[in-house]
């Protein structure tokens, strides 16, 4: 791997926790229309972030992530049920990793 690859491996997580953007601006980066960001929406595969009632939709890190994957899956040939639990199960999975990981670094000490 060169360093310049490792370098784009860091990603500021206090940026991302933060990041929200709305429905339209995600239909564009991910080239996924917003007729089906919300139909996805509707069937639970996604949540937008309310911030008021009437708003736009707008869409946090995790569910622009589970937005891209869904779609790769579908493009790979899922249905939308298969990839929506394939994206579910990994996304349960690197959660369960970094749960364990921060267990252990909060362990006490021998």
């Amino acid at each position: 791997m060169s360093a310049n690859h490792d370098e784009q491996m860091y990603y500021d997580f206090d940026l991302l926790s933060k990041l929200v953007v709305g429905i339209g601006e995600v239909a564009d980066i991910t080239g996924v229309p917003t007729r089906k960001i919300r139909y996805w929406e509707d069937k639970g595969i996604v949540r937008s972030v309310q911030e008021a009632d009437g708003s736009t939709r707008r869409y946090d890190y995790l569910n622009i992530k589970k937005i891209v994957l869904v779609q790769e899956l579908l493009e790979d040939g899922y249905t939308l049920d298969a990839a929506a639990r394939k994206v579910e199960d990994r996304m349960k999975n690197i959660n369960d990793i970094f749960q364990k990981i921060a267990d252990k670094q909060n362990a006490p000490q021998p």
